[in-house]
């Protein structure tokens, strides 16, 4: 099961409706076109049209098992006082002082250029339950370093 906000649950049913009208009928026009180009073992057109439909094809059904197993989170019913998912965390590296702030996300809303990460990575798993004051660990992959939870919001 994944925890969505529901923009983000909104954005995946919208590309789910995209592909499903949209995009895919107009892959079987194409398929059928390079289909009626004559010889299929050469025909480079009608491979990259198969090729594409294969990959269209797998993304329509990994979509349609994320909405389908995905609950969507109302923020009004999280505590706001420990990160929890769709927490704000400002907290600071202990080693290098440097200050940092993060939305605590589910893994497909992750977007780092939107200042948003995974409640998966090492950093949002290490956050979560915590609240404002604490120094917690983080077990990354290169290092395992010490960050103090600044503020926590919603």
């Amino acid at each position: 099961m994944e925890y969505l906000s529901k923009e983000r649950y909104d954005e995946i049913a919208a590309e789910l409706e995209d592909l499903i009208s949209v995009q895919y009928p107009k892959l079987r026009d194409d398929l059928a076109e390079a289909r009626a180009q004559g010889d299929l073992s050469e025909n480079f057109g009608y491979r990259a049209a198969r090729r594409a439909q294969a990959k269209m094809i797998s993304r329509i059904n990994f979509l349609q098992k994320v909405l389908k197993y995905a609950r969507v989170i109302d923020p009004k019913n999280l505590p706001t006082d420990e990160v929890t998912l769709l927490s704000k965390v400002e907290f600071t590296n202990l080693a290098t002082n440097a200050k940092m702030s993060f939305q605590i996300v589910s893994p497909h809303e992750m977007n780092l250029q939107e200042g948003k990460i995974s409640l998966k990575s090492p950093i949002g798993h290490a956050l979560m339950g915590h609240k404002a004051g604490e120094v917690v660990e983080v077990k990354a992959p290169a290092s395992t370093f010490r960050i103090r939870i600044d503020s926590v919001t919603m």
